[in-house]
């Protein structure tokens, strides 16, 4: 899976966060590309992101950097860490949630 912007490591950290747990990736629902994160987008995509409707929480729109296995919305935010590899996010991305997920 291809995941643009500045990585820094092959599980999607980038020059933004880069922590131990910053281990995925967004795929973005205004272009349909993966990103590391919302800084990574806006500094490289040349478009405005828009968030995922809250009607379509089924699609696949997150990547594990560790597994490489996509997520859904509605699994991604009902865990704490990846249900395939146990792999632990970042409690900080809730933080940001709203500007990916409507």
């Amino acid at each position: 899976m291809r995941v643009l912007g500045p990585t820094v490591d092959d599980q999607t950290r980038c020059v933004h966060y880069r922590s131990e747990l910053d281990v995925i990736a967004i795929r973005f629902a205004c272009c349909g590309e993966y990103y590391p994160c919302h800084l990574c987008h806006a500094e490289n995509a040349g478009h405005d992101a828009r968030t995922w409707p809250a009607g379509r929480r089924n699609e696949r729109a997150v990547l594990c950097g560790v597994c490489h296995t996509e997520l859904t919305i509605a699994e991604y935010l009902g865990v704490d860490a990846c249900p395939h590899c146990a792999a632990a996010f970042n409690p900080g991305c809730r933080l940001h949630s709203h500007l990916y997920f409507a």
